[in-house]
């Protein structure tokens, strides 16, 4: 079915300095917004921002039901516009709202709400640095109604921030095999608001002790490294780098997918393969060289500067011929169009 998306325009406030705005604090102008009711997508908009008014009886707001996506779009170096990776974003949204049992964007509407939104709200990505506009797309469960059952009544939207590093500095980081983020078969592959909020309280434990995030390990044995916080993790010991695999547990990262199949390209051996806590000590007091990184859209490449294993802190090589960083600047120069394309990801807007 094809949608057309009605624009409601106002005047732009002018943007003079992007880089100053904290991190997802500050909307552009716009948004999108759509409803889903009596099994269909219904009156696609875009608007100018503004609060939503929602019932208080609303089925996301009892039973979690909320799946959202973080994108960015760059100004490429020759001042076009590209919206990195949105056929993948798309699958993994898709993939999530699955398993919270939510219905499908079609691929259509979710490309258009979000081309039509950067391309209205373009002067607030930034041009310096590694400035990007930051975009979330989401879905919650609005039908009002008090009782555990899948909503029949959803909001889609489309919110945008200009954004630059998430993290502005390498992290302290502890191993965490207490508390877990996600057992297998749960939603841990999914991006759904409960796995973020349930990370809340040991994430906070962590932080009063002095370490930035923490390391989740697997809910089995507390032993197997899963991800950080908002990241996947990689590791790159004795020349390969090696990453934990996809499970029932572990988001499949967009960053992740990207900076593997880069590797992978410039002859780096690759792993993606269960990594104990065990290991990193056995590296660690061997001598070896370790490099350690989280990878996400909003963090793309977070270096580490420590991991506490156990009680012992053991520090990581955070040198300038560091393979995390060729990585990332690899990675930016596709999106900012100075190196090849070659696996069709950037998006440019027409």
């Amino acid at each position: 079915m094809e949608h057309t998306i009605s624009i409601s325009a106002q005047a732009e406030r002018i943007v003079t300095d992007t880089s100053s705005l904290p991190f997802g604090k500050i909307p552009t102008e716009h948004m999108f917004i759509c409803e889903y009711a009596d099994g269909g997508w219904q009156n696609p908009r875009i608007v100018p921002f503004h609060d939503l008014t929602l019932n208080p009886m609303a089925l996301c707001l009892h039973y979690g039901q909320t799946v959202f996506e973080g994108m960015k779009a760059f100004y490429m170096d020759d001042g076009r516009v590209n919206i990195f990776r949105m056929d993948k974003h798309h699958d993994r949204f898709t993939k999530s709202l699955h398993r919270m049992c939510m219905p499908e964007v079609p691929k259509a509407l979710f490309e258009a709400a979000i081309c039509k939104l950067v391309a209205l709200d373009v002067e607030w990505i930034p041009r310096d640095g590694d400035g990007a506009l930051y975009i979330r797309p989401f879905m919650i469960a609005t039908e009002a109604r008090v009782g555990v059952k899948i909503a029949d009544e959803y909001l889609f939207m489309v919110v945008c921030s200009p954004t630059f590093q998430y993290y502005s500095h390498p992290l302290k980081v502890k191993i965490e095999n207490h508390f877990v983020r996600a057992a297998e078969g749960g939603t841990g592959t999914a991006k759904c608001g409960g796995n973020y909020g349930g990370a809340f309280y040991p994430t906070q434990l962590a932080k009063d002790e002095g370490y930035d995030q923490v390391l989740w390990t697997d809910s089995k044995n507390h032993e197997f490294i899963e991800e950080s916080g908002t990241m996947n993790a990689m590791f790159f010991i004795d020349n390969v780098l090696v990453t934990p695999p996809l499970s029932g547990s572990i988001l499949d990262g967009v960053t992740r997918d990207s900076l593997l199949a880069i590797a992978r390209e410039t002859g780096v051996a690759v792993e993606e393969r269960s990594i104990s806590y065990k290991e990193l000590v056995r590296a660690f007091e061997e001598g070896k060289r370790v490099e350690a990184f989280g990878a996400g859209t909003a963090a793309v490449v977070a270096p580490i500067a420590s991991i506490a294993i156990e009680g012992t802190e053991y520090a990581c090589y955070l040198g300038d011929d560091a393979l995390m960083y060729r990585l990332k600047h690899q990675l930016f120069g596709i999106r900012k169009g100075l190196a090849p394309d070659n696996h069709g990801w950037n998006c440019i807007l027409k």
